[in-house]
Formats: C-alpha cells, sequence, structure tokens
C-alpha cells in the first residue's frame, strides 16, 4: 500500500440504525483504505450533489476502477493527479461503470483509452450512453416537450426543461467501441476476491452492484445512499414507466440477498452499515410521498406538473425541475398501477384521488 493513501479512523455516527466507519471523506486527490485492498476517493461535480465516489479494488500490480466522473476538465485534472501521485507504480487493469449516468460513466471513453484499459458494464448503460453521446439533442424533440406541455408544464418552463434541464446528460466522453458485459448473476474475480454481479433498476436501468461475500461488502452505486434519496424518474420515451415499483422491488431484492450488517460502499455519501434499515427508511420514504400526493388529489384535480411543489416545495433552476417532474411522475406512475389515483381526462390529463 503506498506510503500517501490514508486509513481513516473509524467513527460511529448514529443515523436511525446507520453507522458510519469513516467520519469525513478524503479530500479530492487523496485516498483512503476503506477496507483492506480497496480504496475510496472523491471527485467533484458541479451540482448541488457535489461528489461522486470512486472505489478502486486491489487487482493484482494494479487497481480496477468503479466509475469515473462527468467528463470536464477539472475531472480529468484529478485522474492525471492521482496516477502520478498516490497511485504512482501501480497501473489500473480495468474500468467497472456501474450505470449510465454521467457522474459515473462520464469520463469512460477517456480514461480506458488514456489508460489502455478494458471497460466493463451492463448492455443497458453501455447503449444508453452511446444512444446519448450519438444524438444529443434527441430529448429537444417536440415529442418530448409535448410530454411536458400534457402534464401541465407552462410554454416557457417545458421549453427551458427540455433543452437546459438535459445539459447535464451531454456530460460524456464517446465509450471505447467494444465492452465487457456484466450480467447479474455472474461471479467476477478481481484480484482473487470474488464479486458477485447484482443489478437493480428504478434509479438506472440495469445498475450494476458488487456483492463481496467473503469480505461482506457491498458496492451498491447509487441504488442504496445513506442520507439522501436517489432520484426515481419516469422519462419522455418511456412515459407510463413505472420506476419506482420497479425501484421497491429492487430494494426488496437487497434486503433478501444482502446481510444486514454489510458495509455499504455507495455512489455518494459516505460508507455505512445498516443496509437493512436505510432500504426500509428509503421504502417509508416514497410511500410518504405518494400519501401526500393522494391527499393533494383528494382536494381536486391536479397535473403532475402542479403536483411537484407537493414534494419539492424550494425553487428549482432547469437541472433540478427537470428531475424533480421526473420524479413525481415516477409516483404518480406507481399510484395509478395500485389504483390509489386516476386520470380525470387523458386529453388533458389531471388526476383525482380514488377513495377507499
Amino acid at each position: 500500500m503506498p506510503n500517501d493513501i490514508k486509513t481513516g479512523r473509524s467513527a460511529a455516527l448514529p443515523q436511525a440504525g446507520l453507522s458510519f466507519p469513516h467520519a469525513a471523506p478524503p479530500p479530492t486527490g487523496e485516498l483512503v483504505e476503506i477496507a483492506p485492498g480497496i480504496l475510496w476517493t472523491r471527485i467533484p461535480l458541479p451540482f448541488r450533489l457535489d461528489h461522486v465516489n470512486i472505489f478502486l479494488i486491489e487487482d493484482g500490480d494494479g487497481w480496477a476502477v468503479v466509475d469515473t466522473g462527468i467528463s470536464n476538465q477539472p475531472t480529468r485534472d484529478v485522474w492525471e493527479s492521482l496516477v502520478s501521485g498516490p497511485l504512482a507504480g501501480r497501473r489500473l487493469t480495468r474500468l467497472i461503470v456501474t450505470h449510465f449516468h454521467p457522474d459515473h460513466i462520464g469520463l469512460a471513453g477517456w480514461i480506458c483509452d488514456r489508460f489502455d484499459i478494458p471497460l466493463l458494464t451492463s448492455q443497458t448503460a453501455y447503449l444508453g450512453c452511446i444512444n446519448i453521446s450519438l444524438s444529443p439533442g434527441a430529448l429537444e424533440a417536440k415529442p418530448y416537450r409535448d410530454f411536458y406541455l400534457r402534464h401541465g408544464m407552462s410554454e416557457e418552463t417545458a421549453t427551458i426543461v427540455s433543452t437546459q434541464g438535459h445539459g447535464y446528460l451531454r456530460m460524456v466522453t464517446p465509450l471505447p467501441l467494444s465492452f465487457g458485459r456484466l450480467v447479474a448473476g455472474d461471479t467476477l474475480d478481481i484480484g482473487g476476491r470474488r464479486f458477485d454481479v447484482l443489478s437493480g433498476d428504478g434509479h438506472a436501468p440495469e445498475q450494476i452492484m458488487l456483492y463481496a461475500p467473503d469480505d461482506n461488502l457491498f458496492l451498491a452505486a447509487d441504488q442504496v445512499l445513506a442520507k439522501i434519496t436517489p432520484n426515481i424518474s419516469v422519462w419522455a420515451v418511456d412515459p407510463e414507466g413505472d420506476p419506482l415499483g420497479l425501484y421497491i422491488r429492487s430494494l426488496n431484492a437487497i434486503r433478501d440477498r444482502i446481510p444486514a450488517d454489510a458495509l455499504v460502499l455507495p455512489g455518494h455519501q459516505l460508507p455505512f452499515r445498516g443496509l437493512h434499515t436505510r432500504c426500509g427508511e428509503l421504502i417509508d420514504h416514497h410511500e410518504e410521498r405518494c400519501e401526500r400526493i393522494w391527499q393533494a388529489c383528494r382536494a381536486g384535480p391536479r397535473s403532475v406538473a402542479e403536483l411537484v411543489p407537493t414534494i419539492f416545495s424550494r425553487p428549482l433552476d432547469p437541472h433540478q425541475l427537470s428531475f424533480a417532474f421526473s420524479e413525481v411522475h415516477a409516483h404518480v406512475n406507481f399510484m395509478l398501477r395500485r389504483g390509489q389515483l386516476r386520470w380525470e381526462d387523458k386529453k388533458a390529463p389531471m388526476l383525482r384521488a380514488v377513495l377507499a
């Protein structure tokens, strides 16, 4: 282990049954050994959620990398400082990407080219990123803008959200022309350590997670975070989808598959223990949001856009508003499937609560 990789001290920070082995994250450009043979660093993001966690797994004479950060020059600079500093003398062996959101896959093409390493990810992540890269203006098309208008957005807001609101999706470099496909049920050997490959849905389709049973380590990507909830959204390309139903199904599957005391290495915020507790909190959180939406629609018919302030009361910029609208829509679609809401008029969609 290089001498300038810090080994953080343990600290227990109570949060409804959660505990945190490290009280603070490593500073930008530094590494912490979060478990034997596993390093943790953070890369800044220019958003309200201002970082992404990167994990490196000892892999023979080098390190396998999990996730990348977005494609911009500051992120490249962090990677260059890592490989010339605390990682000097050890090569990068392969890149594992958990899902196709730009903060996780954005720099994958550059990293694979710069360090001559293969990309491993799910087929959905690879093809989803390729689709966005090949057609960066697709989400500005009239049918998608009309989707926002149909569900109650003003003309001005729909135009802003369908143009500025999706700008973050373009923060990617072109991917390698080939990749290694990871599929749930696979077993991945990294440096002699066995990782079971799992996948989850809701936040991102076929999001890859890794569980090391011999070490009881769970790389959870964005599926389970300690203090915030991952965005669960309906997008215009799949207007009747049920990502929230899929997400809750995934959380229950995680509780069935992974021990409660596993060390969780998430895509954002601090690593923690208390996996089953946190899964339960996330499910309860979404049920509480459903209740608020139901009460609003019980008071009178509402469009999806009119329901956004029910869940998100603070002012939102276009980037935030696109996610907020889409997340509210995910709750609506989930409730429609459960029979808690009904459309009053599909030509000008307004929602009513279904009374028991």
